[in-house]
């Protein structure tokens, strides 16, 4: 460009500009007026000039379509090609030449190699420009029915964007953009409701917090042929929800012996095996309202669950307690055992039977003894959610009773049974540790009990043992669930290689191994507490203008803090002044904003 005057014709961002200057830096001028300084190489030269205003490059008669069928193929210059096609090389009929290279229909390339597209080519083109016309029609149908609330089947396609950004797979939605909704994962469940994609029932939570949600699927071998102690004389009861599919806990009585009874799956499930593994990367078993994703598989569970043979294998602990509830000795024994398996409502009515009571005076001097320590006994209303097959919700409350309180204490006497065995034998297992509340309140009102539960500190698994607060132990040890919770299992993993005097996992790889759960579980809980949100406004939903008591716990600047006992519902009643703490309301639903997760109630008069 070294014979380039002021006056020349060049392009620039594909604009025409007329050079004003030349130099190390030229100075252009574009059509709107505007003046640059660029670098030679930011610009195509399409007319050496002069051309005095841009003004000048009005459209000109030409037939560049016969130039190309003439040339269709071949390769030519911006020059040969303004002489063929407009019978002269100007500025104006260069700029025409040049808008058609840019368009790309016919030619394209550079000033001086502009390659003649072959028929082929531009029919090829011409498909695409056709099927891009189509689809944006397509498209904007689509938007259409969208804007009017309907949708017919071809527009899945769009739809399922919308449904990945919902569940939070996909990070943009260009359907949310082009209706000018905010880009949350809320608003896209929102449209996907208003249109009818989805229906009230769809529970997008799990998914969307990305926890498992396929079974796991595997089989085990048969039991190993190892010593078991015969413990079939013992009546043992699994205690359980109705429903509960997994029995891994039982209790006998044998004189002042407590047995608890666990399953045994570490059997067969050792360390870094592929079913440990798999157990691993899901840490808990997931219990949706819907239905519960197992942590292990069917065949574990059915060769493992206590009761769900005439003998089950089981991992027992016996253990003495003083008349004053302290722990006296503790035996850990593989063994054969018999179970019974019970409800909670079953239970409760054999309760002043002799077995059962007499269980129930022993734990309850355990219960003391930690009372005296100062356990924190929080009794605060509790439900339980189910759908059914036809999605209808059912909300009923977990009773305070006797049977429960019973196998709760026993589930926690195990632990600090284990707890006691795995230090004394130096085993390097999870310890739960919880340091004490902030403050202690005394009293036991529901907004007592609500106050106190703020105050109490989050409880942590360490390598070494230390007080539990909460439970008032001065060590504890989960382990009374290994079929449902991956650290109970690495528990029991722990025990049974100290059992067969193996080598049992170090320090570091019981660190690792909590590590691992510590980063998945707040996921697992997140997804079953949103999903139990989520179905309580459903059954709002499906009982509308639904009413019920509710009790005030505390105060806020944005109104009454009140808890609903009946749905395990805590909200917000904003501008309430006049309400004290235990009073009791008569409450109504009067809105449900279902992704967002809110319920909007009013107090009835």
């Amino acid at each position: 460009m070294n014979n380039i005057h002021p006056g020349a014709l060049v392009a620039f961002r594909n604009e025409p500009a007329r050079v004003i200057r030349t130099g190390d830096r030229w100075e252009i001028e574009l059509s709107n007026g505007e003046v640059f300084r660029v670098r030679p190489k930011d610009v195509v030269l399409i007319h050496p000039g002069p051309i005095q205003d841009l003004k000048e490059l009005h459209p000109v008669a030409g037939d560049l379509q016969g130039a190309w069928q003439i040339l269709a193929g071949m390769t030519t210059t911006l020059v040969e090609l303004s002489e063929l096609a407009f019978g002269t090389y100007t500025p104006q009929t260069a700029w025409e030449v040049w808008k058609s290279v840019l368009q790309g229909y016919l030619f394209k390339g550079t000033p001086e190699a502009i390659q003649v597209l072959s028929e082929e080519e531009v029919r090829e083109k011409e498909e695409q420009e056709r099927a891009k016309q189509k689809s944006e029609q397509e498209w904007q149908a689509f938007l259409n029915r969208i804007r009017l609330k309907q949708w017919i089947e071809q527009d899945i396609r769009y739809l399922k964007e919308v449904e990945q950004f919902a569940y939070g797979i996909s990070k943009r939605s260009r359907v949310l953009q082009e209706l000018k909704r905010a880009e949350t994962p809320e608003n896209a469940h929102q449209l996907l409701l208003e249109i009818g994609y989805w229906k009230d029932t769809h529970n997008p939570h799990p998914r969307r917090l990305q926890v498992p949600l396929q079974v796991p699927i595997y089989t085990l071998p048969s039991l190993p042929d190892e010593p078991r102690i015969d413990l079939t004389h013992l009546s043992a009861y699994a205690i359980d929800d109705e429903g509960s599919e997994v029995p891994d806990d039982a209790v006998s009585l044998e004189g002042r012996r407590i047995w608890v009874h666990i399953a045994d799956p570490a059997a067969l499930i050792f360390p870094d095996t592929p079913p440990d593994l798999e157990a691993r990367q899901r840490v808990e078993s997931l219990h949706l309202p819907e239905g519960t994703i197992h942590m292990l598989s069917e065949d574990a569970i059915s060769k493992f669950g206590l009761g769900k043979q005439e003998i089950s294998p089981a991992l027992s602990i016996g253990i003495e307690l003083s008349t004053s509830g302290e722990i006296q000795s503790v035996d850990i024994v593989p063994s054969w055992v018999r179970v019974t398996r019970l409800t909670y409502q079953i239970a409760e009515t054999l309760m002043n039977s002799s077995i059962f009571a007499e269980i129930e005076d022993i734990l309850s001097q355990h219960r003391t003894s930690r009372q005296n320590r100062g356990a924190v006994d929080l009794d605060l209303p509790e439900v339980k959610i189910k759908v059914d097959s036809s999605y209808r919700v059912s909300i009923s409350p977990v009773l305070s009773l006797r049977s429960r309180r019973m196998v709760e204490e026993a589930m926690i006497l195990a632990g600090s049974a284990l707890a006691q065995w795995c230090s004394a034998r130096h085993i390097p297992v999870p310890f739960s540790v919880q340091e004490p509340p902030e403050q202690r309140l005394t009293g036991n009102t529901l907004a007592d009990m609500y106050a106190m539960r703020r105050w109490m500190r989050r409880s942590q698994y360490r390598i070494s043992p230390g007080e539990h607060a909460g439970l008032g132990l001065s060590a504890y040890v989960p382990g009374t669930s290994p079929l449902r919770r991956y650290l109970d299992l690495v528990v029991h993993q722990q025990i049974r290689r100290s059992l067969r005097e193996e080598r049992v996992l170090s320090e570091q790889e019981i660190l690792e191994r909590i590590g691992e759960v510590e980063a998945l579980l707040p996921s697992l809980r997140q997804a079953e507490t949103l999903s139990e949100k989520h179905w309580t406004l459903v059954f709002l939903l499906q009982n509308p203008g639904w009413s019920g008591a509710a009790h005030v716990v505390d105060h806020r600047s944005s109104g009454a803090v009140v808890m609903i006992p009946e749905l395990g519902w805590e909200t917000v009643l904003p501008g309430s002044p006049g309400l004290v703490k235990n009073q009791i309301l008569q409450v109504q639903c009067v809105e449900v904003k279902l992704p967002y997760l809110e319920a909007l109630f009013r107090i009835l008069i």
